[in-house]
């Protein structure tokens, strides 16, 4: 059964050439399984997909970075599969987590942006637009695949007194941030563990506190805390992973905070970067907390997410599960222009044009990494285009799971190298913030247009990323047909949204 509504089933379903594809995958992924000499008895793999927040294209040394330092996640890729041309759903926070969980597009995504509720007090966490309960995930997809699941991280898709309750999404255990607000705050006072409240020893502070500038040193120690949180989080990762037997898979879903701004960091890991960087001390005028130096703690804190990925990639070997677990490593959209967080400093985004909140390439392009011993290549770079969307089609079949999601295409031919890689017509993104934006990719050809909330008469940017991947020079007037041709796959693409609040493309409503 589909992941979508029996009336997306007539229109959306698989032709019998795709259906056929996956029955002869199915067998020859099947073989494949069997045939290999592992220490385990079972015949799927463990499943760890790991998931930084804000982090840009190019802010890995394995994607080009010369600043920050990555020695983990760099041999990760050397010694797996490098994606290239890999997006996030939508260029913030909750929704591209809901598609990656779905496996919808921005079109038909129930959830297309940061609806947020209550505010930043612990009082008042109230979190995001919960996730209806009778969803199809990809958590519940491989738990009825006899997968044990876990949560470790940054949820953001609903708090625990909700249908949005990574628990009633198929997690069996969760621990971490479910309120993405709170999540703006490395010393928060509490994380949340299968929905109870788990207490950290630290004060209440809000981070978004300005202060004077040319203060001294010491008005920068109010935003530090004892226990910090991504450490608590790797902790219980660890421990999950320590739990887990040879003799059935698991599935561990860590979406780490960082680098998501605010600039909170132990010192002791700035200290590694201390005197390497051009620094204007931060005092908050752009929200999040201040820091004196603040480009070695952004930094620190993608070195600390590299060595989070190492502690993890370490506990999978310590166990003998390495031959029989993928791990992946993604981002859920590019890189932050807030919080004394400097971009073009690091080269974010490798070049590429714009940043969060973006669809440009800056804002949507993610790095992607696979890693699996002894089946996916090592040092291997796949220039296919591809979508987080994709996640669920691909941890199904990896599962012997037969569920799929109409808008995403399995990658593990691409991953393994075993049948035939189905392709993208095309790819599509829709985004209601930063006054409405819709892009749209179809080979090398990129359609995006912006301000739709303005200007309802927007019309299309066309650009050729094969020739123009900066994204420079708009053709749009040359190229009449190919912008025809976008028009009509936006109309195909696009699903009204359940609220007012997204609907900005051919809206049932005057403005007020």
């Amino acid at each position: 059964m589909s992941v979508v509504q029996t009336s997306t089933l007539k229109r959306t379903r698989p032709s019998v050439k795709t259906q056929l594809q996956w029955i002869l995958w199915g067998v020859v992924f099947g073989v494949l399984m069997t045939s290999c000499s592992t220490s385990q008895e079972q015949s799927t793999p463990n499943i760890i997909y790991i998931f930084a927040d804000d982090l840009g294209y190019g802010e890995l040394g394995a994607y080009g970075q010369k600043k920050i330092k990555t020695p983990h996640l760099d041999q990760l890729a050397a010694g797996g599969m490098r994606f290239t041309q890999h997006y996030t759903g939508a260029p913030v926070c909750a929704p591209s987590r809901y598609m990656l969980m779905t496996g919808t597009h921005a079109g038909h995504a129930y959830i297309r942006g940061n609806y947020e509720l209550g505010q930043f007090a612990d009082t008042a966490e109230g979190g995001q637009m919960p996730i209806p309960e009778h969803t199809p995930t990809i958590a519940k997809t491989l738990k009825a695949s006899g997968y044990t699941t876990a949560m470790i991280g940054k949820w953001g898709l609903g708090m625990g007194d909700t249908t949005g309750s990574p628990n009633l999404q198929g997690f069996d255990y969760y621990y971490g941030y479910l309120d993405q607000k709170q999540a703006h705050n490395y010393y928060p006072t509490h994380l949340w563990e299968n929905d109870t409240l788990a207490p950290l020893e630290n004060p209440y502070f809000l981070v978004h506190t300005p202060i004077a500038p040319n203060s001294p040193p010491e008005a920068f120690e109010q935003f530090k805390g004892k226990d910090y949180a991504p450490d608590r989080m790797l902790d219980k990762a660890l421990s999950f992973i320590d739990k887990q037997s040879q003799e059935s898979p698991f599935f561990l879903y860590y979406p780490s905070p960082i680098p998501h701004v605010s600039l909170q960091v132990p010192d002791s890991l700035v200290a590694a970067y201390a005197g390497q960087f051009e620094e204007t001390p931060y005092y908050g005028n752009r929200g999040y907390t201040a820091h004196e130096t603040p480009n070695a703690a952004y930094a620190a804190m993608i070195t600390h997410l590299d060595y989070e990925v190492g502690k993890i990639w370490e506990a999978v070997k310590a166990k003998g599960l390495e031959e029989n677990t993928i791990i992946f490593f993604s981002s859920d959209n590019g890189p932050t222009f807030a919080g004394g967080v400097d971009a073009s400093y690091f080269n974010s985004t490798a070049g590429l044009r714009g940043l969060k909140m973006d669809v440009y390439e800056g804002g949507i392009r993610i790095p992607f990494i696979a890693y699996w011993k002894g089946k996916i290549a090592p040092g291997s770079t796949s220039s296919l285009v591809s979508g987080q969307w994709d996640m669920f089609n691909t941890m199904a079949q990896l599962a012997g799971s037969n569920a799929i999601s109409p808008d995403g295409v399995s990658l593990v031919p691409e991953l393994l190298g075993v049948g035939k890689q189905q392709q993208h017509d095309y790819i599509y993104f829709e985004y209601p913030e930063k006054r409405g934006q819709v892009a749209l990719r179809k080979g090398d050809w990129k359609a995006v247009k912006v301000n739709m909330k303005t200007n309802p008469n927007a019309i299309w940017e066309l650009y050729n990323l094969k020739s123009d991947l900066y994204e420079e020079q708009d053709v749009a007037a040359a190229h009449p047909k190919i912008i025809r041709q976008m028009d009509s796959l936006q109309l195909l693409a696009h699903r009204h949204p359940h609220i007012r609040d997204w609907e900005f493309i051919d809206p049932k409503f005057k403005k007020r």
